[in-house]
């Protein structure tokens, strides 16, 4: 794959301003096999943290596609099945390098939680909590992922129409307030195995839009 254009430094919404910081060509590997993604990092971003951007193809588009993924160190790394998030981060990479569009991947572990914290989270969920409730009990919002930051990344990436791969509405929600025109979701898959079914139902009686299937077994 050919390496693109620098990446412009547009902004759109009611977001602050941000910028593209530096660009990086990074070999990725993927469902579909290896391909090259710019890398992205920014200057300016809301919360200070580490954010990064993976932009796959030459031309993004009039409206690319889009992953927002919150960043989990034990399933995205480690291949945890107390969630779906390493099987979501997979499918979104092979669509993306088969298809093009942009990954954004946001330091927001654990709803937003943080790393330590999410642990102590999973043993209240042990103990039959959900993994919302298990948040509150910690004395944290059930989420408290803020995706303006996503809106300030599009926009430093001059994109602001997108098609949004997600089953949370309230992404679509964040991204649409923060000025980002979302014009239509795509679903990701459903991940469901006996050891995640817990987190899955929970997030489906949270308003996810997910269809509960035949468990795989752990």
């Amino acid at each position: 794959m050919t390496t693109a254009a620098p990446i412009g430094e547009n902004q759109h919404g009611d977001v602050p301003h941000c910028t593209v910081r530096a660009e990086v060509a990074v070999p990725v590997d993927t469902a579909v096999g290896p391909v090259t993604a710019r890398m992205a990092t920014f200057t300016g971003l809301l919360d200070g943290r580490e954010h990064l951007a993976l932009v796959f193809g030459d031309d993004p588009g009039p409206a690319p596609l889009v992953r927002v993924h919150s960043e989990c160190l034990t399933g995205d790394v480690f291949g945890s099945g107390r969630c779906d998030c390493g099987p979501q981060l997979h499918e979104a990479l092979g669509l993306l390098a088969e298809h093009g569009g942009i990954l954004l991947y946001l330091r927001q572990e654990g709803r937003g939680i943080g790393l330590y914290n999410k642990l102590d989270a999973y043993l209240l969920q042990d103990e039959g909590l959900d993994t919302f409730e298990a948040n509150l009990r910690l004395n944290f919002e059930a989420d408290a992922r803020d995706y303006r930051v996503a809106a300030q990344m599009l926009g430093a990436l001059g994109v602001g129409r997108i098609r949004l791969l997600t089953n949370n509405p309230d992404k679509a929600a964040q991204l649409t307030a923060g000025g980002i025109a979302v014009k239509e979701t795509v679903g990701t898959g459903v991940f469901l195995r006996s050891s995640n079914r817990r987190y899955i139902e929970a997030k489906a009686q949270a308003g996810h839009r997910i269809v509960l299937t035949d468990v795989t077994p752990a």
